[in-house]
């Protein structure tokens, strides 16, 4: 599974960005990579760590703000066509979990 957290959040004051930011590193902490500017990824190996990463989102959702999350399968991920500039580009590969006995 991929999790997927979009935001959209104020700037415009000292303070709004100290909260945005601070989202920002927390996304960061718990593992997620930047896809876009507000548009951060994670892969989760099952169903189940997906929901425990997105109960983390939504416990630190700013005051403020827009904020989207989606899960999918690693298929659905991997069928999305990405593009720089003109030349297609391959989508970024799941991360390698280890298991510890």
């Amino acid at each position: 599974m991929w999790v997927l957290v979009f935001f959209d959040l104020p700037t415009e004051t000292k303070k709004d960005r100290k909260v945005a930011t601070a989202f920002r590193k927390k996304l960061l902490d718990d593992g997620f990579a930047m896809f876009q500017f507000s548009i951060y990824m994670r892969f989760c190996a099952s169903r189940e760590n997906a929901d425990v990463h997105l109960k983390r989102v939504k416990k630190n959702l700013p005051p403020k703000g827009k904020v989207g999350m989606m899960s999918i399968t690693d298929k659905q991920f991997g069928m999305m066509e990405i593009f720089y500039g003109t030349k297609p580009i391959e989508p970024e590969p799941p991360s390698q979990q280890l298991e510890l006995f």
